[in-house]
């Protein structure tokens, strides 16, 4: 695999990198590294950088296009450890943490990862290229297990139709490729539903996020985050599909105002305080970036200052 495969186009990354108020006094965490599209521009800032990234193609890139600079240490782990990972190193607290969720455009173009829908390849989706695999969820779950995935991290209304043809179709013979479930979800989708995205899209987007456990992991993240922060550093984190965002916007929320008591209190008596503010609600990106990079299309920024 070369460096110049490895071409990930990092979304929002005007926004993202201001979102974090960088200077050279302070130390910052790239959670999901990748490429090094983030990582790079925050390494000329700032005074150190931890560069996090499960994925050990991505590592191998990292430590190339990051050789240059002797403020940046590269770790292979998931960013859910990322207390663990700054402790190790002898970080108490850092000032910055930016996270840019999803799968990233190297993935996506790697055929063989098999993220995409759009390429042939065997079903694989992970990540860290450990554990159970797309192949696994799909050939292995119940018809109800795998209805319930499509419709909770796909927002699949299709989800029953699709789960049902799945089990009927892997009764004759494994579904091994990518193209073998998209044409189990075409066979799924009703002729005028198809012209409005690419039929698959939710599907392969939800076995992934099963795949990977995102979700499960972004809960347990976010709550380490704010505790490796020190006061007034911040959390920037992007979001690629609404789930994510709710998931995010609700944490966030709930950490500017935590307050429980009725509403028709008048002062606060639970004793909850803040834990901060946000800077900002989120950013979405811009026109230009769009006409550039069509898959930014669904990405937020949101950003949450310690206090």
């Amino acid at each position: 695999m070369t460096d110049m495969k490895f071409n990930h186009k990092s979304v929002l990354f005007d926004e993202a990198i201001d979102s974090l108020n960088i200077d050279p006094s302070k130390i910052i965490v790239d959670g999901t590294a990748g490429g090094g599209g983030h990582s790079k521009e925050i390494a000329k800032r700032a005074k150190r950088l931890i560069a996090i990234d499960q994925d050990p193609d991505a590592i191998k890139v990292l430590n190339e296009r990051l050789s240059d600079f002797d403020n940046v240490t590269v770790v292979q782990n998931n960013f859910e450890n990322i207390k663990e990972i700054t402790h190790s190193l002898g970080i108490e607290k850092v000032d910055g943490i930016l996270l840019d969720l999803g799968v990233s455009s190297f993935q996506l173009d790697t055929a063989e990862r098999g993220f995409s829908y759009h390429k042939d390849a065997p079903l694989d989706m992970r990540m860290s290229k450990e554990g159970m695999s797309a192949y696994d969820v799909v050939n292995t779950y119940s018809e109800e297990k795998l209805a319930d995935i499509l419709f909770r991290y796909g927002e699949e209304k299709f989800a029953r139709r699709i789960a049902k043809n799945i089990v009927l179709t892997r009764q004759q013979k494994p579904i091994e490729t990518t193209f073998d479930l998209v044409d189990v979800i075409k066979m799924s989708y009703p002729q005028k539903a198809m012209r409005d995205s690419h039929p698959a899209r939710k599907t392969f987007q939800a076995i992934r996020i099963e795949v990977n456990a995102e979700l499960d992991r972004l809960e347990k993240t976010l709550d380490s985050a704010i505790d490796c922060l020190s006061e007034g550093g911040r959390l920037s984190v992007i979001t690629f599909h609404s789930l994510e965002d709710r998931a995010v916007k609700e944490k966030f929320a709930n950490w500017a105002n935590p307050c429980t008591c009725p509403k028709e209190f008048p002062i606060c008596v639970c004793g909850k305080k803040p834990k901060g503010k946000m800077p900002f609600k989120s950013k979405a990106p811009s026109k230009e970036e769009l006409s550039e990079n069509p898959r930014a299309r669904s990405s937020r920024l949101r950003c949450f200052e310690k206090g």
